[in-house]
């Protein structure tokens, strides 16, 4: 199996659409708040735009854009990375058959996937079931790790499920918190 990453940093609510970009619409706003609310904006379409076991390569990139990593396994089939942390609160995973289209679209960021990580699972496991966190954060006098990612426990609430590693690198703990910066805005 092999991975490539193909990571730019953010595009501020940019897309990729042939041989230029193009914006999503949304009203004016500013900074990361606004990539933030372009990316969910946008989404819902482009999903709504493909179709399993139809849409081809092509069409998931034009409407996805340029994947953030590609991991080729053994029979051909590309798995295309599309993590919307840290300022989204989806990851989204899409793979594509040896024919070339697209077999499953899948957002990671569920309360199925969050109940899997359990105990003993390795960084790579976790990676696999979540897609990039939003944060990572050592703790190195306690010889662990915590890794954060964004989601929405319902359209108003946005939450953090974070999970500890210890030093070997395996989960010891999960936990879900409120949004720090939900929190910091007074709820909003």
């Amino acid at each position: 199996m092999r991975e490539f990453d193909f990571s730019r940093g953010p595009t501020m609510g940019l897309t990729r659409s042939g041989g230029g970009w193009r914006r999503c619409a949304a009203g004016p706003a500013g900074g990361l708040v606004l990539a933030a609310l372009l990316l969910a904006g946008c989404d819902p379409q482009r999903v709504a735009a493909l179709e399993e076991g139809v849409s081809t390569e092509v069409e998931v990139r034009k409407q996805f854009g340029d994947p953030v990593t590609v991991t080729i396994q053994a029979d051909g089939t590309r798995v295309l990375d599309y993590p919307r942390q840290p300022e989204g609160w989806t990851n989204y995973v899409i793979t594509i058959g040896p024919d070339g289209r697209m077999s499953l679209l899948r957002q990671l960021l569920t309360p199925d996937n969050f109940a899997r990580v359990q105990p003993g699972l390795s960084t790579e496991q976790v990676r696999a079931l979540l897609g990039r966190p939003a944060q990572t954060q050592p703790f190195p006098l306690k010889n662990q790790q915590v890794w954060d990612w964004r989601f929405k426990q319902d359209a108003q609430t946005s939450k953090f499920f974070s999970v500890t590693f210890g030093a070997d690198g395996r989960v010891v703990a999960t936990a879900i918190g409120d949004d720090p910066r939900e929190i910091a805005n007074g709820g909003k």
